[in-house]
């Protein structure tokens, strides 16, 4: 049996503060490894996907990804850009929230993340998505988790998935993290 997969978590813009789902993720479960950013207000996405590429390079375990927000178009353009060989040390991702960098309401600022790619991932998916999203209509978030080859779950009015629209400790989330890492751990 190989080592249980290390949990990469993947904020979006800003980072993910103290009360977000992701840092309570963080700091209840040790196999969690935040992916720090030198920029999160107005980054370049080549330097994300640089960061990660070099994070699963040196990554002991396979790798599940918790992504949030731009964090989904992060994964998207790191699998569209990465070696055979680091895909296949990636066994996962929980992608939730995906905002969609072409929308109206895509802050200012960032570059490089649209447009998203909408190839199949190598590894199972699950992304969760809100119907009432100010950065990514059902619509979209149902494109990308359909090119994507990911499982969907469409939540009813919980915004962006966030501390502002509730989202603290996150029960589902959890669930659908030990669902990929189940998997991970074959």
């Amino acid at each position: 049996m190989t080592d249980l997969p290390t949990i990469f978590i993947l904020p979006g813009l800003g980072d993910s503060g103290p009360d977000h789902w992701q840092s309570v993720l963080e700091r209840s479960d040790r196999r969690c490894v935040r992916i720090a950013q030198d920029e999160w207000d107005a980054p370049r996405c080549g330097a994300w996907v640089a960061r990660l590429d070099e994070a699963i390079a040196r990554s002991e375990t396979p790798v599940v990804l918790v992504g949030h927000s731009s964090a989904c178009a992060l994964v998207a353009h790191w699998t569209a850009s990465a070696s055979r060989e680091q895909i296949a040390r990636v066994h996962g991702a929980l992608l939730v929230a995906p905002s969609d960098p072409d929308g109206p309401n895509y802050p200012a600022g960032p570059t490089g993340f649209g447009p998203v790619p909408l190839s199949r991932l190598p590894f199972p998916s699950i992304v969760v998505a809100s119907d009432d999203d100010p950065y990514v209509t059902a619509a979209r978030a149902t494109e990308y988790a359909e090119a994507w080859g990911s499982e969907f779950v469409m939540l009813a009015g919980a915004g962006h998935i966030n501390v502002a629209s509730g989202f603290g400790p996150w029960p589902l989330g959890r669930d659908l993290l030990e669902r990929l890492r189940a998997v991970a751990g074959r």
